[in-house]
C-alpha cells in the first residue's frame, strides 16, 4: 500500500536562506534550467540549486521510490493467490507510482529529519509486518464482509488521491505542489485516510493482539508524517486559503 504536494512566501521574509532559495529557483526557471536540491548546512531542510535537464534530474530518492515500489509489486504478486478487483486497483496504483518516480520534479523543500525518516520506514513496514505476524500467530475474524468493503473503499480512495497528486507524490515530507482537487477537497490527507480504512478493514477480516499493536504503531507514524508534511506545505503561498477551505486533516468533522 503505497501513498503528495509546490512565489513569495511569508516565511521567506523571515528566513534569508529561503529568500535565496526562492530567487535561485526563479532564476533557474527563467533560464530554462531545472532546480535540484542541496542540504542547507546546520539544517534538516533543503534548498535548490540549478542543474541542466537530463538524467541528472533523477535523484536518489526517485530511484529508491522506484525500487521499493517494484519490490512491493513483486511481493503483492507473490502473496496473492487469486486477484480480486481490489488487488488490481493496488497493482494499478503501484504501476502509476513507478511512472511518477521517473518523471516527478525535485522538491523545493524537503524534510529528511531522523523523526520523519523513521515515520516513513514504519509506515511502509507495518502492513507487511501484520501479514507476517498473522502467518506466525493466526488471528480471529471479526466482520469479514464489512472488512472487505472497507478494504475496497480504501483502495479506491488511495488510487483517486494518487491521481490527484500526480507527479507531486512523494514519501518524505516535501513541497512539490499543493493538491486541492479530488479527495483533497474533503480532507487534507485523504491518502492517509485510505490507509486507516484499509487497516480497519484488514483487521476486521482477521486480527489478534499483535496486529492491533502494529496498527497503533503505524497510525502513530501517519500522524507524525501529517504534522511534518503540514509544516513543509505551510510554505506554499496557497496553503492558508486551502486550510480555510478544507478544515479537517484526516477525519471529516473530527480532526
Amino acid at each position: 500500500m503505497a501513498g503528495y504536494f509546490v512565489g513569495v512566501y511569508e516565511y521567506s521574509r523571515k528566513n534569508p536562506y529561503e529568500e535565496y532559495r526562492r530567487k535561485t529557483y526563479e532564476s533557474c526557471r527563467g533560464r530554462g534550467l531545472r532546480a535540484g536540491i542541496a542540504s542547507l548546512p546546520g539544517s534538516e531542510m533543503t534548498w535548490v540549486r540549478p542543474h541542466v535537464s537530463g538524467i541528472s534530474r533523477r535523484r536518489l530518492g526517485d530511484f529508491l521510490l522506484f525500487g521499493v515500489t517494484s519490490a512491493e509489486l513483486v511481493l503483492l504478486f507473490f502473496l496473492t493467490s487469486t486477484f480480486t478487483i481490489t488487488d488490481w486497483v493496488y497493482v494499478s496504483q503501484h504501476l502509476l507510482v513507478l511512472g511518477i518516480a521517473l518523471t516527478r520534479p525535485p522538491p523545493e523543500v524537503q524534510d529528511r529529519s531522523l523523526l520523519s525518516s523513521a515515520a516513513v520506514v514504519v509506515a511502509y513496514a507495518y502492513p507487511y509486518a501484520q501479514l507476517a505476524y498473522l502467518r506466525w500467530v493466526p488471528g480471529n475474524p471479526a466482520w469479514p464482509g464489512g472488512g472487505l468493503v472497507l478494504v475496497m473503499l480504501a483502495a479506491c480512495l488511495s488510487f483517486a488521491s494518487l491521481l490527484s497528486l500526480g507527479r507531486w507524490f512523494g514519501v518524505w515530507p516535501a513541497l512539490r505542489g499543493l493538491a486541492t482537487r479530488g479527495p483533497y477537497r474533503l480532507v487534507r490527507h485523504p491518502m492517509y485516510l485510505a490507509y486507516v480504512l484499509a487497516d480497519i478493514g484488514v483487521n476486521l477480516q482477521e486480527w489478534n493482539f499483535g496486529t492491533a499493536l502494529l496498527v497503533m504503531a503505524g497510525w502513530t507514524s501517519l500522524f507524525t508524517r501529517i504534522r511534518a508534511e503540514e509544516r513543509i506545505l505551510s510554505q506554499d503561498a496557497g496553503w492558508s486559503s486551502y486550510v480555510a477551505l478544507v478544515r479537517y486533516r484526516l477525519f471529516p468533522g473530527l480532526w
